[in-house]
């Protein structure tokens, strides 16, 4: 699994070779990932380093224009003064904006990659529902499958809303229920019966099954891509 520290930018020695190979032996593990379409957790962590950077590169530029200014000069042929910053960057500073300058297209090459491994996976996925959706869907239970010999794994789901200050969005959280094999007499309604007199706390659920035509690992790229593509399913069939 491919992780990278928080603060691997600047732990240990600042030393653009040094963080060029820590970098790159993140990538390595990030692209074996992808080879066997494990999507997750390293898509997230792209994201996450590759937004740091992008800010880092942007909060820096925005605070050496804010630093003041000293004369240095007068032009007396076009009669104005010359001007340099009082805080000069450090040695150090140049290295990391030389390490940042190096990281941030190496993430973005491993960010399209990615992206076009999910959009692919999503492409082929089929939802619907089971049975009656009620009103109210923002809980019940996801049928996912991949394949068309493959058991069904059933997660109960909860769709929250989160405010931030500067937006609101939905989140989903799931539980893993139980792995269900399927035959002949086994339907997705059939199982949704099961879960009713199992917990008759949702005696109406809102139910739907999620298939892949591919087989791609569960917990790693088919369940969190699931989870979106029911976010975006319910919310389309609110409005």
């Amino acid at each position: 699994m491919a992780t990278l520290n928080s603060n691997w930018l600047t732990e240990k020695c600042i030393d653009f070779e040094y963080k060029k190979y820590i970098l790159l032996a993140f990538l390595q593990d990030v692209d074996k990932d992808f080879e066997v379409q494990k999507l997750y957790p390293s898509l997230r962590e792209l994201i996450t380093h590759y937004r740091q950077l992008v800010t880092i590169k942007e909060k820096k530029d925005e605070m050496y224009k804010s630093f003041p200014q000293s004369a240095k000069d007068i032009d007396a042929e076009n009669m104005r003064i010359m001007y340099q910053k009082m805080v000069e960057d450090s040695e150090i500073m140049k290295e990391l904006d030389t390490i940042v300058d190096f990281s941030i297209p190496q993430f973005q090459r491993y960010l399209t990659e990615g992206r076009k491994i999910y959009d692919a996976i999503e492409s082929q996925l089929n939802i619907f529902p089971v049975g009656v959706v009620p009103i109210h869907a923002k809980e019940g239970y996801i049928f996912i499958r991949a394949g068309k010999n493959a058991d069904t794994c059933v997660y109960e789901y909860d769709i929250a809303l989160f405010e931030e200050p500067e937006a609101k969005y939905r989140g989903i959280h799931t539980q893993f229920v139980k792995s269900r094999e399927m035959d002949l007499g086994i339907s997705y309604q059939y199982i949704k019966l099961e879960l009713i007199k199992e917990k008759q706390d949702l005696p109406n659920p809102a139910t739907y099954a999620i298939e892949s035509e591919w087989v791609v690992p569960l917990e790693e790229t088919l369940l969190p891509i699931a989870k979106r593509c029911l976010l975006k399913y319910v919310e389309r069939n609110a409005a």
